[in-house]
């Protein structure tokens, strides 16, 4: 089941030319388009299946810097600043709101990861400070947690993904993008080694360059051309409660659950904990780049053998203009939610939070997220086709930093100066 987005009347007409093709109406593509258009460059927005259908409408919403690693907090200081302008930018509101970000320490040997992070950014005045356990029930009361501490960032905060990325294409349509929905992207036209055009399965559309903004499906079109980027599949179960009162308006990430208010009234609620991991073709063949991120996190993963398994394995990782694509197998990744996993986050925010007993639960749904093995997306040219650039491998970051990586391809695209130093994000860095 997926979260309802609001509406967004993409167009249904087929051009044969323009200067960008955008791959992928996800948070990220529609930023880079917006902005492009912006710039009085014309762009179209091809979909495989709809916007905002994947992962920029199924994450949690946070909109954080704290607990990033120091490389990537300029890019989420960027995006801070313009999430703040982000609904007079488009014209409608996306749910933005500074409210703060905690993340909570059950026992002192937790401690430590935060007091490095904040030495590692302590240069930045971010504003982030340590928690006491008294502190924490100050700022979120009726808490019956036994903690030893935290931290908290007051000037992180949240908006809606099943309003933002909607927000975002509207306002780009109004500028001139042109978005396609249901057309997927099979390849690359090339000439000379540089990009001529897209085939799509409606036909070519030519233009100057390509930006593949994919997300989960960005490697398998990448691995068609030669390509390598190295990403595996992780999912996350979501909560959405009914409109209730509770203790704060401050997101709150504990060791094993994670809540946040919704501009709806409700709750966002998961088992921060826990991970669905299944088993893929591409664990075999990558996963030994990601053994270093395991180390003290065994209960963090579950991990299945089933179907999606089998049908990874029977999709094509080659083939022709001609040919039906992988991305017209499957339109929209949609994983079920875990109801163990679920369950889990219930009992225990419960038991942390009491005002949280009798939530009423409206709606369950699951997101997979594309993980690179340093948790850092890749945003930039791809070497090997000239005019050909990507900004993939969010690692379930790509909502809260969207709107500067999206601007920050959009930069690069065009040879404008970048909006922070795009040499963490680098390709050819894996």
């Amino acid at each position: 089941m997926a979260p309802t987005i609001s509406p967004v009347q993409t167009s249904t007409a087929f051009p044969t030319s323009t200067t960008v093709v955008v791959i992928g109406a996800g948070i990220v593509g529609l930023t880079a388009a917006l902005t492009l258009a912006e710039r009085g460059i014309p762009v179209v927005v091809l979909e495989k299946g709809r916007v905002a259908g994947e992962q920029s409408s199924r994450n949690l919403g946070w909109v954080r810097k704290m607990g990033r690693s120091a490389p990537d907090v300029p890019m989420s200081l960027a995006a801070d600043r313009l999430w703040a302008t982000m609904s007079e930018r488009v014209g409608a509101d996306v749910g933005y709101r500074r409210a703060g970000i905690m993340y909570l320490a059950r026992t002192e040997a937790e401690m430590p990861m935060h007091m490095d992070w904040l030495k590692s950014v302590s240069h930045l005045s971010l504003g982030s400070r340590l928690l006491s356990a008294k502190d924490i029930d100050t700022l979120v009361p009726g808490g019956q947690g036994t903690w030893a501490g935290g931290i908290y960032t007051a000037s992180d905060g949240r908006a809606e993904p099943t309003l933002a990325p909607s927000a975002i294409a509207n306002a780009a349509i109004q500028k001139g993008v042109v978005i396609i929905e249901n057309c997927a992207v099979r390849t690359l036209s090339l000439a000379a080694g540089r990009v001529s055009g897209v085939v799509t399965e409606r036909g070519e559309i030519r233009c100057d360059q390509v930006l593949l903004a994919a997300g989960l499906w960005s490697r398998r079109f990448l691995g068609n051309l030669g390509v390598s980027l190295p990403t595996l599949p992780l999912v996350s179960s979501v909560i959405r409660t009914a409109p209730m009162d509770g203790p704060t308006e401050i997101a709150v990430g504990g060791p094993d659950f994670s809540f946040r208010k919704r501009k709806d009234g409700g709750f966002t609620i998961t088992q921060r904990g826990a991970l669905g991991a299944p088993l893929m073709l591409d664990h075999l063949l990558i996963g030994l780049r990601y053994m270093h991120m395991l180390r003290g996190q065994r209960d963090l993963l579950r991990i299945s053998l089933g179907k999606d398994c089998l049908t990874d394995i029977s999709m094509p990782r080659r083939w022709g203009p001609k040919s039906k694509s992988p991305f017209e197998h499957i339109r929209t990744m949609d994983p079920p939610a875990d109801a163990a996993i679920n369950a889990e986050a219930m009992r225990n925010l419960t038991a942390a939070w009491p005002a949280f007993n009798g939530t009423v639960i409206e709606e369950v749904w699951a997101g997979m997220m594309d993980i690179t093995p340093d948790s850092l997306p890749a945003i930039g040219p791809v070497a090997k086709v000239q005019g050909f650039t990507v900004a993939s491998g969010f690692s379930g970051h790509g909502f809260g930093t969207g709107p500067a990586a999206g601007q920050l391809a959009a930069d690069l695209l065009t040879g404008s100066t970048p909006i922070v130093d795009p040499a963490p994000y680098r390709l050819e860095r894996f």
